[in-house]
């Protein structure tokens, strides 16, 4: 299965595993990121009307060349395309459109076999520093809930499934050694971009189950340096909190 993201640094926290993860339970994903940091739907749409060559092509978060949209959707024949609002504007419905509709119309014109996924990000650590936290009164809860609202609106007009990262990272938040308010480790590594260990795990495991259907029982690969109880805490819940 072929998967390239239409991001920014969000998808390329979802995407730095998931090859790695897909491996180890005998799937072949085949992955790839269109990374520019912070870039939203409207920056994406700008930069397909321009054609312009200003995406990093990811593997594993590793630059491979500078390419377009348009490029970059004719590379292969892919069978998913995922597509995203960045993180501080994720919460308002209002910045979606027209960009998201031109973003699509682009996708399916080039890649009419490929499916379209949205991908709901997460909120912000509760003690973010990120600029548009304000957006949000500074309130994780709050954050999460206008992105839950937002991005359903967004996929229901469109008709598109939601990969829910933004709802296993918040659930994992209730867990008690990833409850960050009362002790545990963050899933974050600034306030907003998940930790290169668990957070890039939790979010790839979403991924996984998406693509794939398979459970995260059946994953063996965990990042380097961690915890193996909190790598099994992570697969569980990811098990019983996503349906597959």
């Amino acid at each position: 299965m072929k998967i390239l993201a239409i991001g920014n640094s969000f998808s390329q926290d979802a995407t730095r595993y998931l090859q790695d993860i897909a491996a180890s339970a005998g799937e072949n994903l085949f992955v790839r990121n269109l990374y520019i940091g912070g870039c939203s739907l409207e920056m994406h749409a700008k930069n397909i009307t321009e054609n312009a060559p200003a995406y990093d092509y990811e593997e594993n978060t590793r630059g491979i060349e500078k390419i377009s949209i348009p490029d970059a959707l004719a590379r292969e024949e892919w069978d998913y395309v995922t597509v995203q609002q960045v993180s501080g504007l994720s919460g308002k419905i209002e910045t979606y459109e027209p960009y998201l509709t031109e973003v699509l119309n682009t996708v399916k014109a080039a890649c009419p076999k490929a499916k379209i996924a949205f991908h709901r990000t997460w909120a912000y650590e509760i003690d973010s520093a990120h600029g548009n936290f304000p957006y949000y009164l500074k309130n994780q809860m709050n954050m999460y809930h206008a992105i839950v609202e937002a991005s359903s609106e967004a996929a229901q007009k469109h008709s598109l499934p939601i990969i829910g990262s933004g709802d296993f990272i918040q659930h994992l938040r209730a867990i008690p050694p990833f409850d960050y308010k009362n002790g545990g480790t963050s899933l974050c590594r600034d306030g907003f971009h998940m930790s290169l260990d668990y957070g890039r795990y939790a979010v790839g495991l979403v991924w996984f189950k998406f693509f794939t259907g398979r459970n995260a029982a059946d994953v063996t690969f965990a990042p380097e340096n961690t915890d193996h109880a909190y790598i099994n805490i992570i697969r569980q819940e990811a098990d019983k909190f996503i349906a597959k």
